[in-house]
């Protein structure tokens, strides 16, 4: 095998990791889960609600972009010769691995015990560290931020979504 045909199975597999990293996560909270839509379906609904097949659908669009944005942060730092480059994208890489942790746990905290404000609390810490992932991947890679981007707009939207069940129900 030639370098450059090492060097693009290497890049492949890194790039079918960083996605798998989110979608292992999403199946194994799915699984925890398994109740999630019967139980949201049966909660008063607020206004802009959307029907329960989109949330799936939704998750794992997310989640390839999340772990297709997590590919272009690492590479970039990866293949820069400039320290603040590096620099930027291991903290990116943290606040990313963080705010995953955020996410998962979010789902369990709303849709298995059913703590309403606390999931709300907890989702706004996660916006937070997605705004400052986005902030950071603006300044080391641009396909990065726009993989991103979506996720930040569903996580405002289930800000709103989250809010409003906790205040009807």
């Amino acid at each position: 095998m030639a370098k450059k045909d090492v060097k693009t199975v290497g890049k492949v597999w890194r790039i079918w990791l960083a996605i798998a990293v989110p979608l292992g996560g999403g199946f194994l909270i799915s699984l925890l889960t398994q109740d999630a839509m019967g139980k949201f379906n049966s909660l008063e609904q607020p206004p802009l609600a959307p029907p329960a097949w989109l949330f799936p659908v939704a998750w794992t669009i997310l989640y390839v972009l999340m772990g297709l944005a997590s590919y272009f942060i690492w590479h970039q730092g990866y293949i820069s010769r400039k320290k603040m480059d590096k620099a930027i994208s291991k903290t990116a890489l943290w606040i990313y691995g963080i705010q995953l942790v955020f996410n998962f746990a979010w789902t369990l905290i709303f849709f298995n015990l059913g703590w309403y404000w606390f999931a709300f609390a907890i989702l706004m810490v996660m916006w937070i560290l997605e705004i400052a992932l986005l902030v950071l991947s603006h300044k080391i890679s641009k396909g990065a931020f726009w993989c991103l981007l979506p996720y930040v707009l569903w996580t405002t939207f289930a800000a709103y979504l989250n809010l409003m069940i906790a205040i009807l129900n």
